[in-house]
């Protein structure tokens, strides 16, 4: 599969009879570069190597969640409830081995001296005492004293838990202050250690003096110690022997090898795995790995271009043509129709392996489960192809944390040759640059290089008939859209006959109208015997009935057909971009709306749009590339045709992004079905009670455990025990009570529409998740600036 045969039929317009021979109308662009053009801002993913990006780990986790290089938190831990206990029981312990060992050094202790008697012979003891009779009595009795302070202390920290105590308040701090913490403990024990060596009197811990009279017994005498070689040794051993368990807790070798390792010269990292293409040398594939591992190693491949072949790769079925094409095109094969292989800048982070957005984190709120608190919050086309709808006021951050993150990741998804995305908005909507898109059409402007085709390149009457009721009366409760569809059916089908193409909007306005010279031409280029004449009869039959929806078409058509769109909407037209190259080509689209004084033009141009991708995407067949309609602002745009199409999208690998400034922009009987129809919803910081009602309708309730807590006073009965409750009262000023606390289960909403209207701070929003496979993930707090 080399690149030619690999974009065959990836030129046309749109579906149908043209599709062969229309190519997609798109403004001339500078040839292709030879090296890709790099983003004027590094991908947040990748600013390191690209093989390092590559190589990155992406484990599975929730929907929404960031992959890219994600590590669990660990499990949940009231530290400070542990801390408490643990310092108390750290406390109870070191007073109970301090009191023990007072016991001993008094010999109060019962049987304190019987093992002594019996492993030491009886002469060195005067008789029915312990007292030491010569000197190796004295280092015996001198060596037992250790042996009985080391269990001691063994006792102490295992029942005191020690060591645990030690790991949650030193071990866990991060360096240099662990490192401190035990070089200070760590001083301190040396000094009842060695006493003498700073001039101190008191008795040392037994420790040192222990191991000094141990060696004394060993050797028989002192004269190790007239060596001064080996009783510096000694002593340097004892003193290490102390501080390594400081070391170990202070994590001092970790110090000094974090060091060495910052002053070492930099080895030359081993090549990862997918870096090294590793999927394509076990297929046998190895002198294209070799190629593309040499562009990575270059810096002539970027994220695109890996996400690109890679997907080539999984989709291809010759494998020795997939060779072929990288042996010819190396970091360039499968580039998309324009040339491009990047984006002139980005504002978000994307990880183009799993084709995710990073739009936040998750709020470190306790209504968020602990696991994913501070994880990065992240959609992609598994959950887009559910559909999202967005509903918040103007400022909340739907256009720049939400609309332009996901548009722009699905046109780096389209340069992979993986989707095809239509944003309309209002001109002017930040959502890139041009060149960011293959087609950019603005109805209105003298200037745009592209038209639109109300028709979608539809052949059959009825379909297009369909769209355009949709599109003229869909919002209207008082027409019936399919009367409306079968006026205008009864009048596309004979034109279409009589001229070949669907009429321009005046032409169709005029026979809306019922123009008498309109109709007399059209009939007279019509067979007197045709079924298209008998549909054109009809039509006129109906022509000022109560019922014909006629008029009203043509006064919603008036719309259209004013001076600023004169030479727009023109099927006869050599520009005009169909809805429906998207079903079939990886475009990047974007129509900007006018907005100033043609406000109800733009939202019937956007209804039009919704309703007619909607439904050719459900016609396009086996393609595997996602489509996905992004509309900024869908006030007055869902019809209860197009909820409809909603529910469909998902099977067949597309999905729609709505954002609304209120739930009010939708009729009322929609809000309910349409709420059910998407998988994805989001609320904004600052939406009404009203929006958050229907969110928290949408969200359903959970089972919660709650506390309730009652005080009861407590009345005493002996005259001590009145007088103590008086005298507390006098000075608390409250009179005794004692908590009956009362655990049960309720179920709650998992948020309510107050807490979505007051407890959503600023720029933060509570998104719901569903995958196309039916995963879901609860609504959870989002941080829109993490």
């Amino acid at each position: 599969m080399d690149s030619e045969s690999g974009m065959q039929g990836t030129q046309g317009a749109g579906g149908g009879e043209r599709q062969a021979s229309a190519p997609v109308p798109r403004p001339a662009r500078p040839p292709r570069p030879a090296a890709p053009p790099m983003p004027r801002q590094a991908p947040p993913a990748a600013r390191g190597s690209v093989a390092e990006w590559l190589a990155a780990r992406r484990p599975k986790t929730q929907p929404g969640v960031w992959r890219y290089e994600y590590e669990p938190r660990p499990p949940e831990r009231d530290t400070s409830a542990i801390g408490r206990k643990l310092l108390v029981w750290m406390a109870l312990s070191f007073l109970v081995g301090v009191l023990l060992w007072s016991l001993w050094r008094r010999g109060t202790l019962p049987y304190q001296w019987a093992p002594l008697k019996i492993f030491t012979p009886d002469g060195w003891w005067w008789p029915g005492t312990t007292s030491p009779r010569d000197q190796k009595a004295y280092d015996a009795l001198v060596v037992y004293e250790g042996v009985a302070f080391a269990l001691l202390v063994f006792l102490v920290g295992r029942f005191g838990a020690w060591a645990e105590g030690i790991r949650h308040f030193v071990v866990r701090r991060p360096q240099p202050a662990r490192a401190i913490v035990a070089s200070v403990a760590a001083v301190g024990v040396l000094v009842f250690v060695w006493p003498d060596a700073l001039g101190l009197s008191w008795r040392p811990l037994p420790i040192a003096d222990p191991v000094l009279s141990l060696v004394v017994l060993v050797t028989g005498g002192y004269g190790f110690f007239q060596v001064p070689v080996l009783a510096y040794l000694l002593y340097a051993l004892i003193t290490a022997a102390v501080l390594w368990p400081f070391a170990r807790i202070g994590g001092w070798l970790d110090i000094w090898s974090a060091r060495r390792k910052k002053e070492a010269p930099p080895r030359p990292a081993a090549q990862p795995a997918r870096a090294g293409w590793a999927q394509l040398r076990e297929a046998g594939q190895g002198q294209a790995a070799d190629v593309l591992t040499a562009e990575v190693a270059g810096g002539r491949m970027n994220d695109v271009d890996c996400a690109r072949v890679t997907h080539a790769w999984r989709h291809t079925a010759d494998p020795a043509a997939f060779t072929k094409t990288v042996l010819k095109q190396g970091a360039g094969a499968w580039a998309h129709p324009s040339g491009q292989r990047d984006l002139p800048a980005r504002a978000a982070a994307h990880d183009l392996l799993v084709g995710q957005v990073r739009i936040g984190s998750f709020a470190s709120d306790e209504r968020n489960p602990y696991a994913l608190r501070g994880a990065g919050a992240a959609l992609d086309p598994n959950l887009l192809g559910t559909s999202l709808l967005a509903v918040g006021p103007p400022g909340a951050g739907k256009t720049a944390g939400v609309v332009r993150p996901v548009v722009e990741s699905l046109a780096l998804q389209a340069l992979t040759g993986q989707c095809a995305v239509l944003a309309v908005c209002a001109q002017g909507t930040p959502l890139g640059p041009d060149d960011a898109y293959d087609v950019v059409v603005r109805p209105g402007d003298r200037s745009s290089v592209h038209d639109l085709d109300l028709y979608a390149d539809a052949t059959d009457a009825d379909e297009a008939a369909g769209f355009l009721a949709e599109g003229l009366v869909g919002d209207l409760d008082t027409v019936d859209t399919r009367r409306a569809a079968t006026a205008l059916a009864q009048l596309l089908g004979p034109y279409r006959e009589a001229h070949g193409t669907f009429p321009a909007v005046p032409v169709l306005r005029e026979l809306l109208e019922g123009d008498p010279e309109a109709f007399a031409d059209l009939k007279g280029r019509l067979l007197a015997d045709s079924a298209m004449r008998r549909e054109l009869d009809a039509r006129q039959r109906q022509f000022g009935t109560a019922s014909d929806p006629g008029p009203l078409l043509a006064d919603r058509l008036a719309l259209l057909d004013r001076p600023i769109f004169s030479g727009f909407f023109d099927p006869a037209a050599a520009r005009p971009f169909s809805v429906r190259a998207l079903a079939h080509h990886p475009l990047r689209v974007r129509v900007d709306l006018p907005e100033q004084g043609h406000e109800e033009a733009s939202r019937l141009l956007a209804r039009l749009l919704l309703a007619q991708f909607t439904s050719v995407v459900r016609g396009r067949g086996g393609r595997s590339h996602f489509a996905c309609l992004v509309l900024d602002d869908a006030a007055r745009t869902v019809t209860a045709e197009t909820v409809r199409g909603i529910q469909r999208l998902r099977s067949a690998h597309a999905g729609v992004v709505l954002g609304l400034r209120t739930i009010g922009e939708v009729a009322e009987p929609l809000q309910g079905p349409l709420y059910a129809a998407v998988g994805c919803r989001m609320a904004f910081s600052g939406v009404t009670t009203w929006d958050g009602r229907r969110f928290a309708e949408a969200w359903g309730t959970e089972w919660v455990e709650t506390e309730e807590v009652a005080q009861h006073a407590v009345f005493a009965q002996q005259p001590l025990t009145r007088a103590l409750h008086k005298a507390r009262q006098m000075v608390t000023g409250k009179a005794v009570t004692t908590d009956a606390v009362t655990v049960r289960k309720v179920e709650r909403e998992r948020w309510s529409a107050s807490d979505l209207a007051h407890a959503v701070p600023p720029g933060h929003a509570v998104l719901s998740l569903t995958t196309v496979r039916g995963e879901h993930a609860p609504p959870l707090l989002v941080d829109l600036r993490g």
